[in-house]
This record gives structure tokens, sequence and C-alpha cells, in this order.
């Protein structure tokens, strides 16, 4: 049975967050103090900074909120820079598990959100609703992608689309701003992959769920972590970590290729006993090229996916956790 005024906990994944922290603290502090006055969560509630591994101050200032207000800000930090996905894992498992943090174990639910402050915190008390209201996980989905630039509109409307095709159970337009309750917390614990994809892992989860829809804002300050190189390198991991229909692909190509080459074949015998001579060196060198670089494309899918079972097969762990807050 869910708690008339269920504990909560804001997981916040940081990563050289100095420029934008203060802000985060000031409106998160905000809306948890209101939450616990309107009575809708319990005056237990905390906010927990987990910092990936920072080389700017962005720890010293945690430290420094922390004595400011140690019973609603707590932190975890990461011995070394792990990725973000790798942070909100060890923010959404450690808090249910760690009695420095969680003294008497009792987190009802968890809020995973970035330090940007582009995700709308409003619809906070929406997501508590719901979750009260029987939802186990509620996900975060912004309405439009106004915000964004063209190109990072499109690269991202295609990768969605694209995972959708692949069979990749995902919520469109869902990045990680979502509530958790602690059964699902529970159940993703038992998840050991060391390539991360929390976007696909948490839908196969199966609990109840449902959206909640907002407007994501302007970055209020700082630049954003994700650049080109790090979002093509994201989602080929979320297409490889759930998916094997590329390689399904490359073999359907290999038996298109092979079919054509047979029916070429024919041909060249059924041409050259016709006695007509084949010229045309360009088309020849052109199939070679072609062929040449469909192979060593197949080897380079093929190898992803070996790489990742040998990642995984290392079983190494996905964080270390250098210091922590009580």
């Amino acid at each position: 049975m869910i708690n008339k005024f269920p504990i909560i906990g804001v997981i916040v994944p940081c990563f050289n967050e100095e420029e934008v922290i203060h802000e985060t603290v000031k409106r998160l502090s905000i809306k948890i103090n209101e939450l616990i006055t309107q009575e809708k969560v319990s005056d237990k509630s905390k906010i927990i900074f987990i910092d990936d591994g920072s080389n700017d101050n962005t720890w010293y200032l945690i430290e420094k909120y922390y004595i400011e207000n140690p019973n609603l800000i707590k932190g975890i930090k990461l011995s070394i820079n792990r990725g973000h996905q790798n942070a909100l894992l060890c923010g959404l498992l450690s808090i249910i598990s760690l009695p420095v943090i969680n003294e008497d174990n009792s987190f009802d639910a968890l809020i995973s959100i970035d330090a940007d402050l582009q995700d709308d915190i409003n619809i906070i008390d929406n997501m508590i609703e719901k979750y009260i209201s029987g939802y186990e996980i509620v996900y975060g989905v912004r309405n439009n992608r106004k915000s964004d630039s063209i190109f990072k509109r499109f690269t991202a409307q295609m990768f969605y689309k694209i995972m959708l095709v692949l069979g990749v159970k995902i919520v469109y337009n869902h990045a990680d701003y979502r509530l958790m309750g602690r059964n699902s917390l529970e159940a993703l614990k038992e998840y050991g992959e060391v390539n991360l994809f929390l976007r696909g892992i948490i839908p196969l989860l199966g609990f109840k769920s449902c959206i909640e829809y907002y407007t994501r804002n302007e970055r209020f300050a700082g630049k954003s972590k994700y650049p080109i190189k790090k979002m093509l390198n994201f989602a080929l991991e979320g297409i490889t970590s759930f998916s094997i229909k590329p390689i399904r692909m490359i073999t359907n190509i290999g038996v298109f290729i092979m079919a054509v080459s047979i029916g070429m074949i024919i041909y060249f015998f059924i041409r050259y006993f016709g006695g007509h001579t084949i010229s045309g060196w360009a088309s020849i060198a052109c199939s070679i090229w072609g062929i040449g670089g469909l192979i060593l494309f197949s080897i380079g899918v093929i190898g992803e996916y070996i790489g990742k079972i040998y990642m995984e097969t290392k079983n190494r762990p996905r964080f270390h956790i250098e210091k922590y807050l009580k």
C-alpha cells in the first residue's frame, strides 16, 4: 500500500554543472518544500546530487549546499566520470540501498531529472499524484521539440523512429525524466548490463506506467553535455543493446546481393555465348568498391556486437563511489 505522504528522492546527475547548480538547488528546494507544505510528500523527502567525476567546482558546491541544508540535500561523488547513464543508475540503485543516505530504507519513489533545468519541475506534482493513484512508473515526455535546433530535432526524431522500427520498446520523445516506485527500482537492480541504455530497459520492467507531458525549457546556463559525437554514441548504444535486427539486415542484404550476382553471372554467360563482348571497366570498379564497402560495414556492425559481448563478459563494476554526504 502506498503511503499517503510518500517519501520522495529527486536524483540529479551532474557533470561540470557549476554554472547552473545554484539555480537547480534553489528551484528544486522550493518545489520539494512546497510539496511538503501541501502534504503531498513526506518531510523526509530529499534531493540527491550525483557528481559524475566533474573537473570543475560542482562537488564543492554540492558540499556547500549540503552543509547549509543537510536534511534536504544529499550527495554522492563518483571516483571518475562514468557517463550520464551510469551516474543515473548509481543514484537510482544506491539511494535505495545506501544506509548512510537512506537510513531506514524508506524511500517510496525516486524522480530522476537532469541538472540543466530544461525539464519542467512543475509536473512533479502530477507525477506524484499518478504514483499515489497506482502508477509505478511515470514518464516525463516533452510535447514538442521547438527548443531544439533543426538538426537536433531531425536527428532525435529519426533516432526514436529507427528504434521503434528495430523493435525496441521505447517511449517516444522521453529522455530520463521519470518517477519510479519502489517495486520498479527493486526490479531494475536485477538488470546487470554494462552497456547501459535505461530508456530501453525501464519499459521492459512491465509495471503499470503512464505519461506526463510537458514543455521543455531552454537551458538556464552552461553548455549541453551531449555534443554530436556523444549523441551518436548514445544512439549506437541504444540500437545495439536492444536489437539484433541490424545483423539480420546484413544477412538479408547478403542474400540479395548473392541472388543479384547469380543473375549477373547468368546474364554474362548469355552475352558471352551470344558473341557479345562486355566492356566497361567502370562498372566493374564500382561493383568492387561497392561490395568492398558493404563488407567492411557488415564487419563493423558485427564487431560492435562482439565488442559488447566482450565488455559484458568482463562484468566490471559500472561505477565506484568515492564519497557521499550523510
